[in-house]
């Protein structure tokens, strides 16, 4: 035979592109068209209906960047229409779509004229059925037009302003479409479904393989029947054509795939935040409007915080919604506030993220998600398995390590075993995507990329355009019918994470494991690019960690009165922030704008907030007192207690030496030469240099940063290969402050003046390092350094409730792969004997190095924290100005000295007058022992929680003491329900005996 396959496919194309699709619609009359322009930011939709609308041309441009154009639309649907067997009329509405890029582009959502929602128009959903309007065979509604620009650009990457409201510009960025009445033709809407499916198929079939053929065979017969000037009278001949090769039941060992309804909707990204509120009520509009149509749908929705939004603002359509969840359609998950990165908050933030999220979904709809549902943040902190299961969830879900550069994870199903060995059901859907189309691409990709072939067969497939495209569609749902049972194709049923999950953990035993961090091989950048928000964050955890902290103590001491409405609503803001586009700094400069306004006014809010706790405890004096809200004693302070504090020592001495300083506190010595650089730390304990033989520490080194792609997220490790040492100082001079040494250097990083401030104080054991910056760079990193005489193969990195090991050399792809990584507070290298802590106030990147020097076989290990980046994308102007960073290093520490510094670091020292000292709520008799936050109970109760873990990763042991009359001591889970917990026992009165595992967590409820 002949081969024509590819004549005849190039036919199908053109025939289902000219004759089919043309014909789903079979006629159309325009609408009448009036509108309104809101003049700033979005209105209400009652506030958009008292205004006058003026006619409306067809086809005119519309739409400033970020503005709202409201259409009023109007007509009557002619005689006879909708009235065949096969036919239904519906409103067609076309902004000025473009097909691609479903969720980058404007949008709109239709209203009826009492203020209710309908649905959305989408750019794959322009249509609404005549029976949503309620009118009869009259059409009178009102569409609220969205004019958000294409950030997206088809993905160049190029330096935009439209991510900034004030350099955005006024010209249209769309023209009106076909806006009109039209009648479907169900038939052909259906062929056309079919034809899809099977056309998808076919073109995934291996070419030696008979159905493939057969398809093919069916789809010529298809076009040879059917009338080309006729499609709507062949239709129904054309779906008999193909009914046969539509009917022939899937293989006995096909792979079955859980479809379940997903419209990943970033919480802000190349948006504000405004505009994601607005996104989630297109799409759950879109998602209730399909649910009313097909019972069996089934839609996965994450994030607290947007079904708190739609409370909020959209309370009419959080009343569907709620119905939904109690019949089963509307399925919460993941149980998180939002979907957050997970490598940079801090444990108790990581920790909230799933109290809010849980307890939202458990007092407004009575469900508690089991699973942990991340598709999209930026890799998964190994602390992560923990706490999930502390917070009552057995299950996991991503999908983003698909995106790895170098590796590919070797399982889709496994245990993923945390810092403490803590295990956790884990999958990727191997359809390595969360906006799934149910194409046949995709479906026989999920197939084909299962890694756990043989031992499971099963994976999930989040389906549904994102980020505002729509959610799913009717057209997927017909795709997911279709292949419910379908030869040569996986077998697709629409169902919820959970049916999945429970029946992938039945049938996948001996589940191989995983241990440790989710490492993302890309999106490196994150941990440093928007330097202003990760300060804020940073600072608001502790802030948080203060005002409860006090707040406790001040309601349990005396009369004081909690205030946990407020510390919950700031809590909550704080966690919107750390989603996975904000706190990564991989956002639009509107975005950061809000998150930096934000953390000011949180500051301000938990300065007011701590100061009245700490006058309800002090009392009315003249003494002052130092507020340890540390877990360690600090000057002669108690942890977490006040009192006033010890004298710090003799002051710190500065000699001038060589042109440059030395600083000497009796604890530490340090040596900064002629160009401020650290040439000697020693410390007087152990006599012991840190800084390798002839390298320079506080070296500032500026590198070009221009990534293949993906520019606020990516650092490429080719950067290292174009590097500046900035070697030179312009001025270095001393400064005395209080009973410290101050050494100032004047230095520049490209066009950007530097000046940096080293600090010694009277009886510290580390060096402060505080560089602030001009920032004016374009497409440059900022590293510091320091050059360490220690042979360390592993560094060690905090990390929630805990802290991670990575080796430092590059043995492996895997290895090679973590050039650069994220620590928390500190990071520590050392080998046996002898350690250096680094520690830092608002910096997460860091890169670990290694060399062997010639001259004497010793080992140079160089820890570098990056500073600063200036990305063009997708904010050209990311951190420009000033920017101050602050960093010390410890010499001779050992893991609980860098904890113990990363605190000190965050928390600085508060002093306060007042009258009298106060007593700790708490005390822990072995300094292993972390108290990382002291609150009240969540219920109201009055009872004390207190959250601690185990920091030095390995077995300890010791007593925690409550300073108050106590009726009870309770073990519970995150959301402070009674739960088991290993190691913990009750001991006299008020007292816990603690007997931890490494990095092992608890939380415990003190009854008063």
């Amino acid at each position: 035979m002949h081969d024509d396959r590819r004549i005849t496919e190039v036919r199908l194309d053109r025939f289902v592109r000219e004759r089919i699709n043309p014909a789903v619609y079979t006629r159309s009359v325009p609408l009448n068209l009036s509108s309104w322009d809101a003049p700033g930011e979005p209105v209400t939709v009652m506030d958009a209906l008292r205004h006058e609308f003026l006619p409306q041309e067809h086809g005119a441009a519309w739409g400033q960047p970020w503005g709202t154009k409201w259409l009023r639309l109007q007509g009557d649907v002619p005689q006879a229409w909708g009235t065949g067997p096969d036919t239904t009329v519906e409103v067609v509405v076309d902004l000025g779509f473009i097909n691609e890029a479903p969720g980058f582009q404007c949008e709109g959502i239709a209203w009826r004229p009492d203020g209710t929602i309908i649905k959305a128009i989408s750019p794959r959903n322009q249509y609404i059925p005549l029976k949503l309007l309620g009118s009869g065979m009259a059409v009178d509604f009102y569409v609220e037009a969205a004019a958000n620009p294409d950030m997206a650009q088809g993905w160049t990457f190029a330096a935009t302003p439209y991510g900034d409201k004030a350099t955005a510009g006024t010209a249209p960025q769309y023209r009106l479409g076909r806006i009109a009445i039209a009648e479907l033709n169900q038939t052909v809407w259906e062929l056309q479904q079919d034809i899809w499916t099977l056309s998808g198929l076919m073109h995934e079939l291996p070419m030696e393989q008979p159905r493939r053929h057969e398809i093919l065979r069916a789809l010529e017969r298809m076009m040879d029947l059917m009338d080309p000037d006729d499609v709507a009278g062949t239709a129904a001949a054309g779906r008999e054509a193909l009914a046969e090769v539509m009917s022939r039941p899937a293989y006995a060992s096909a792979h079955q795939l859980v479809a379940t309804g997903h419209a990943h909707i970033d919480s802000a990204w190349l948006w504000p935040v405004r505009e994601t509120i607005r996104k989630c009520a297109r799409t759950f509009s879109n998602v209730v409007a399909l649910m009313d149509e097909d019972p069996s749908f089934v839609f996965s929705c994450s994030s607290a915080q947007q079904f708190a939004w739609m409370k909020e603002f959209y309370p009419e359509l959080f009343g569907r919604i709620r119905e939904k969840v109690k019949a089963g359609q509307f399925v919460p998950v993941g149980g998180m506030w939002v979907e957050s990165d997970t490598n940079m908050p801090g444990g108790e933030a990581m920790a909230r993220q799933f109290v809010e999220g849980k307890h939202f979904f458990l007092q407004e709809f009575g469900v508690e998600c089991k699973e942990a549902w991340l598709p999209d943040s930026f890799g998964y902190s190994a602390a992560l398995p923990q706490i999930v299961r502390s917070a009552g969830s057995q299950w996991f879900l991503t999908q983003k390590i698909s995106w790895n550069q170098i590796n590919r994870m070797p399982h889709h199903t496994f245990n993923w075993e945390g810092i403490d060995g803590t295990r956790l059901f884990t999958h990727f859907p191997p359809v390595d995507t969360y906006n799934a189309e149910l194409s046949g691409r995709e479906l026989a990709h999920a197939e084909r990329n299962f890694r756990d072939h043989g031992r499971a067969n099963i994976s999930l497939v989040p389906f549904g355009y994102g980020d505002g495209g729509g959610g799913p569609t009717r057209e997927m749902l017909a795709a997911a019918q279709r292949t419910a049972d379908l030869e040569g194709s996986p077998k697709v049923r629409v169902g919820s994470a959970e049916s999945f999950f429970t029946a992938a953990e039945e049938g996948y035993a001996g589940l191989p494991v995983w241990v440790g961090e989710m490492y993302l091989e890309l999106h490196r950048g994150t941990y440093t690019s928007q330097a202003q928000t990760k300060r804020g964050n940073r600072r608001s955890e502790h802030l948080l960690r203060e005002a409860e902290l006090w707040c406790t103590t001040a309601a349990v001491r005396g009369s004081f009165a909690y205030p946990a409405a407020e510390l919950k609503r700031l809590w909550r803001l704080v966690l919107l922030q750390q989603f996975h586009d904000i706190l990564p700094g991989s956002a639009i400069a509107w975005v950061h704008q809000d998150a930096e306004r934000n953390y000011a006014a949180i500051s301000a809010d938990l300065e007011t907030i701590i100061g009245q706790a700490a006058a309800a405890l002090l009392g009315e004096g003249p003494r002052t007192f130092l507020l340890n809200a540390a877990p360690h004693a600090r000057n002669g302070v108690p942890a977490l207690g006040a009192a006033e504090p010890a004298v710090q020592g003799e002051p710190a001495q500065a000699t001038a030496e060589d042109g440059g300083y030395v600083l000497d506190n009796g604890v530490i010595r340090a040596v900064l030469d002629a160009d401020g650089l650290l040439a000697s730390l020693t410390d007087y304990a152990t006599g012991r240099e840190a800084i390798a033989p002839g390298e320079r520490g506080n070296l500032l080194e500026l590198h070009r940063d221009t990534p293949n792609e993906w520019d606020a997220w990516d650092i490429d490790e080719f950067y290292r290969r174009n590097v500046t040492a900035l070697a030179s100082a312009q001025e270095i001079r001393l400064e005395h402050v209080g009973s410290g040494a101050v050494v100032v250097v004047s230095r520049v990083a490209g066009s950007s003046p530097v000046t940096q401030r080293i600090t010694l104080e009277a009886g510290s054991d580390s060096l402060s390092i505080t560089t602030a910056v001009e920032w004016q760079e374009s497409e440059k990193l900022l590293k510091l350094g320091f050059p360490l005489d220690v042979k360390a193969d592993r560094s060690a990195a905090e990390t929630q409730f805990g802290h991670v090991f990575r080796p430092t050399h590059v043995n492996t792809s895997w290895e090679a792969a973590k050039f650069e990584i994220c620590a928390h507070r500190w990071i520590h290298v050392a080998e046996p004997g002898y350690g250096v802590a680094i520690s830092n106030a608002a910096t997460y990147g860091h890169d670990v190095t290694r060399t062997v020097r010639g001259t004497d076989g010793g080992t140079t290990t160089t820890v570098r924290l990056s500073l600063l980046r200036a990305p063009k994308f997708p904010d050209p102007t990311a951190d420009r100005g000033h920017q101050e960073l602050t960093v010390t290093i410890r010499p001779g520490a050992g893991i609980a000295e860098a904890v113990e510094e990363g605190y000190r670091t965050n928390l600085a020292p508060r002093l306060v007058r007042g009258g009298h000292d106060v007593q700790p709520l708490f005390a822990v008799d072995n300094p292993a022992l972390v108290i990382e936050a002291v609150k009240l109970a969540e219920d109201g109760s009055g009872d004390v929680v207190v959250r601690l873990y185990e920091s030095l990763g390995q077995r300890s042991s010791g007593t925690l003491t409550a300073g108050f009359p106590v009726k009870d001591v309770q073990a519970t889970d995150l959301l402070e329900r009674p739960s088991a917990a290993p190691g913990v026992t009750p001991a006299q009165e008020g007292a816990v005996n603690l007997a931890l595992r490494p990095f092992q967590l608890v939380t415990l409820r003190f009854v008063r």
